[in-house]
């Protein structure tokens, strides 16, 4: 069946016969698509909803593909590279189930993950972490990395002391260091989040959703008279749906 997909994306890509749009791609042009996807399949299984989910999942495949495809194109590398790749590397980093090595460890992971990237010419602890990433992900990963090298809080009380630090500069900063502080803000409290163990970026997302729950509640109550409301009557809405 793979092989159908990528005959599929290769009759897409001919420049004679193919299909204007597909030809006319770039990594650069699909790299958000391929993001967006990968959001869809995460969201699928929030929901819990296994027919999406196999959907979801064709679509990140064709994302793949078509990766492999403008490679290929190129001279650089054909999605058989990339399975090849990626079976190579689960090989590599699981030396206690496909090697000879039966006494390591599974959490060996890390530190086969840091020989690839050394031997890749990286020369810092947070090389690697790609730049593309959600912002609170990158920065837990930019943290992990920092502590396994040593630079962390011993406990939750120092990153919870730095969020009080930060949120007084910002509330010091004028208009030209506010941005830069509410980032240094955001940055604190990720850290103080992995200290007790919460995934940040699920956390917000988490938030997030009950805010929508919660608002639209506001406005099935309210009806068309909602954004007439005045402040004080919103909240006492916002209350009401708290309490359920």
């Amino acid at each position: 069946m793979t092989d159908r997909l990528i005959a599929i994306m290769a009759r897409l890509r001919d420049p004679v016969t193919g299909c204007a749009w597909d030809v006319a791609q770039s990594f650069a042009t699909i790299a958000p698509y391929t993001i967006e996807e990968a959001y869809e399949v995460a969201d699928a299984i929030e929901r819990g909803d296994m027919r999406d989910l196999k959907d979801e999942l064709g679509d990140l495949l064709l994302q793949v593909v078509f990766h492999s495809r403008i490679a290929e194109e190129a001279g650089h590398f054909d999605f058989g590279g990339v399975v090849a790749a990626i079976a190579d590397k689960m090989e590599r980093r699981h030396p206690h189930i496909f090697g000879d090595r039966v006494d390591a460890a599974p959490g060996s992971w890390e530190s086969i993950k840091a020989d690839e990237r050394s031997a890749r010419g990286a020369t810092s602890a947070i090389d690697g972490v790609a730049s593309g990433l959600p912002a609170l992900m990158r920065a837990r990963k930019i943290q992990d990395r920092a502590a396994r090298v040593g630079f962390d809080w011993p406990d939750a009380r120092g990153p919870r002391a730095k969020v009080e630090e930060e949120l007084a500069e910002v509330d010091s900063a004028d208009a030209a260091t506010i941005a830069e502080e509410i980032g240094d803000l955001l940055f604190a409290t990720v850290n103080w989040a992995r200290h007790l163990g919460i995934d940040p970026e699920a956390a917000l997302r988490d938030g997030t959703t009950k805010f929508e729950r919660r608002f639209r509640a506001m406005e099935a109550i309210a009806g068309d008279e909602f954004a007439r409301l005045s402040l004080d009557q919103k909240e006492a809405l916002w209350q009401q749906v708290k309490r359920g």
